[in-house]
This record gives C-alpha cells, sequence and structure tokens, in this order.
C-alpha cells in the first residue's frame, strides 16, 4: 500500500491528468529510472532563512509567528486567495517575509516542545516557504511551472529552509515531520498555491489555538463545493485527490476514511458517508495559482 501511495504521488505531480492504474504506474516510474536515471539532475537548492548558531536558538514554542499573521491578513482574502503582485510589489513586505523566515531559523529541532508549538511552527513554515518560492517566480500562473520532473529547479525538493544546522524542503516538511505527528488536518492547513488546495487562511497557526485552527480548516475544506461535492439522491460523493493521494492518512480503509470525511463534511452528508453504500470518485486536481 506504501509503495503504491508513493508511486501514485509520484506520477500524479509529474502528470496531474494521469489515469493510470497502480500497476501501470509502477511500470513508468520503473521504466523512467531504468531509462535514464544516470541523467537525472536535481535543481540546484535554494536557500531561505539563515544559519544561527546552537546558543542563539530557541524552542519552537517560543517563536513568534505575529509577522506572518500580519502578512497574512494583508495580502489574503477571505478566500484564500493571494494578492502575490501587490506582495512582491512591496519591498517592505518582502522584507518582513524574509525576516519571518529568519526567525524560524533560529527555531531549535532538538529542545523539548509540546506538539501543539510544533504543529503550528511546521504548518506555518510550509506556507510561508512556499509563499516565498511563488514570490520568487511571479508572475507565474502554476506552481507547477516551477516542479522540473527530472532536471533542473523543482520547488517542492530544492526551496529548503535553514533550521538551525539543517534544511528542509517543502517536501520533507510534509512528508518527513508533519505526516509523521498523526495529524490528518495537516491537510487542510498546509497550502501548494493551487486552486484545488486548501485556502490560505488569512492568519498565522498557533500553538494555542492549533485545534480549533485545524477543525475549522477542515470543515471549510470540506463544505466548499469546489473540493468535495455530496450528492445524497444518488449515493454519490466526490473527493478532492488529497483524499486519494493521501488516504491511509484518514484511515486504513474506505469505511474509516468515509467516517473522517462525515465528521466535517456538511450535516445532509453524514448519513450516506456512515451507511458504507455511498459510491465514491475523486475530483481533477485544478493546479492553478491561488492569486487574487
Amino acid at each position: 500500500m506504501r509503495l503504491k501511495l508513493n508511486l501514485e504521488m509520484a506520477v500524479a505531480k509529474m502528470l496531474p491528468d494521469a489515469k493510470l492504474p497502480w500497476f501501470a504506474v509502477l511500470v513508468v516510474f520503473v521504466s523512467t529510472l531504468s531509462g535514464g536515471a544516470q541523467n537525472v539532475i536535481a535543481g540546484s537548492p535554494v536557500l531561505v532563512g539563515k544559519r544561527v548558531a546552537a546558543g542563539a536558538q530557541m524552542p519552537m514554542h517560543e517563536i513568534d509567528h505575529s509577522d506572518w499573521e500580519e502578512l497574512l491578513e494583508k495580502y489574503v482574502d477571505a478566500r484564500g486567495m493571494v494578492n502575490y503582485r501587490g506582495w512582491k510589489a512591496s519591498s517592505a513586505a518582502v522584507q518582513k517575509l524574509d525576516g519571518y523566515l529568519n526567525h524560524l531559523s533560529s527555531a531549535s529541532w532538538n529542545a523539548k516542545t509540546p506538539k501543539e508549538a510544533k504543529l503550528a511552527f511546521w504548518i506555518n513554515a510550509y506556507n510561508a516557504v512556499t509563499v516565498k518560492g511563488i514570490l520568487r517566480e511571479y508572475p507565474t500562473s502554476s506552481i507547477r511551472n516551477h516542479t522540473a520532473r527530472f532536471i533542473g529547479y523543482n520547488i517542492w525538493k530544492d526551496l529548503k529552509l535553514q533550521i538551525g544546522s539543517r534544511v528542509y524542503s517543502l517536501d520533507e516538511i510534509e512528508h518527513d515531520i508533519l505526516r509523521k505527528m498523526s495529524e490528518p488536518r495537516i491537510h487542510f492547513a498546509i497550502v501548494c498555491a493551487s486552486i484545488s488546495c486548501p485556502k490560505l487562511q488569512p492568519w498565522a497557526f498557533t500553538k494555542e489555538k492549533i485545534d480549533a485552527q485545524l477543525t475549522q480548516s477542515a470543515n471549510e475544506f470540506f463544505q466548499d463545493s469546489t473540493k468535495c461535492q455530496f450528492d445524497v439522491a444518488k449515493s454519490e460523493v466526490r473527493l478532492s485527490q488529497i483524499l486519494n493521494w493521501f488516504d491511509t492518512d484518514f484511515g486504513k480503509d474506505r469505511d474509516s476514511q468515509l467516517r473522517f470525511v462525515a465528521t466535517y463534511s456538511p450535516r445532509g452528508t453524514r448519513a450516506l458517508l456512515l451507511s458504507g453504500e455511498a459510491r465514491v470518485s475523486y475530483l481533477k486536481y485544478d493546479w492553478g495559482l491561488n492569486d487574487q
């Protein structure tokens, strides 16, 4: 199952409109490697943040996210759409984002920190690094324009945030840190700058409010008809590809995954989701930029 998930995610990022059974994905993946793995060249890493001496580092629960929240309040609207043009045009706003990323770099990975603070830290870090990556490329129509398949710069792999003596790519933050924290609601909080992503909230996640903020983000996601659609009369459920790509994060099988969805879906849909009779399909993912 894990191999299947990883292969499907890899092809989804390379070929988002592909509709291949998992065994066909395996053929594509293996043939790609055997046909030219020696020629695959990663892009040059782009570092954001700064190197901070160990003596100047602090626990993650002491990191202040207020500058990030001020930027979100100014440049993100109620729909989660971002005014990238205005943000990039303001040297003060760009510098403020850089200052926030530098502040994130002062976090200590080893210092004891409550889970709530770690979740807030890494969700904000993922979103802030993504915005930084888009601002570097703007104007652009999609983050997918900057995710080289084999040769060259890939924003998910090559844009890296310095934390102490380590650096973390967006992929590493998502898959190696956040997903391993056993909190499936992170999938409705981290934003890849695309229309079909969860909305970028106009506020920062904080250790004090993280549970309520994650619940709000999940509720808004499942009750947005562009992300998920429920036709009770026809017993049909059309879910975001996020529920397909990361299926096992939401439950060990289809019934448990639908129970998770029912927790946050519109009230009139919950009986269908819990009935075991829902026919499930997945919506096409829109990688267009979440640009105002």
